[in-house]
């Protein structure tokens, strides 16, 4: 089979752009921003297909006011204490944030947080999590033992 050079020129594109999409991330220098937002080196990595509360976002426990966004980026530091995630790029958001799923001992992050629940399952863009999701409330894990808003909604008002 032969290519002629628009078909050499498109397989080339496709593999360039496999690359870059699944080329897995490597961690030196870990900074947490948020509950589904990590810095790596200087890449912002965005864990795709859920949504995590905001940093300002709040929540009622017991009729007490409670940080469910600070909460969220602890649980995801202390998780991550002091190992390197490993990190396999899935796309690129509207903000250029790799998407990705990121692991430490082989867990998922975002599974962990959601299953815990302090994150959601982010249904607009996947439905990877949603099982995970499902275990939270079933079992009233984090923010599904409170009275919240759910983070897309939070953000638009």
């Amino acid at each position: 089979m032969f290519l002629n050079k628009k078909n050499l020129y498109l397989v080339i594109k496709i593999i360039f752009i496999s690359f870059l999409i699944f080329f897995p991330i490597r961690a030196s220098e870990v900074i947490i921003i948020d509950g589904d937002t990590i810095h790596l080196n200087k890449d912002k990595i965005r864990f795709s297909g859920i949504d995590a509360p905001e940093l300002n976002q709040t929540c009622i426990s017991n009729n007490q006011e409670v940080k469910c966004g600070i909460i969220s980026k602890e649980l995801l530091t202390k998780k991550i204490a002091n190992k390197k995630p490993f990190c396999i790029r899935e796309g690129v958001d509207q903000y250029r944030r790799i998407l990705a799923e990121c692991f430490i001992d082989n867990e998922s992050l975002s599974s962990f947080l959601v299953r815990n629940g302090y994150a959601f399952a982010y249904r607009r863009y996947s439905e990877k999590y949603i099982k995970d999701e499902d275990y939270a409330k079933k079992n009233l894990n984090g923010m599904w033992s409170m009275i919240f808003e759910f983070p897309w909604d939070y953000r638009r008002k």
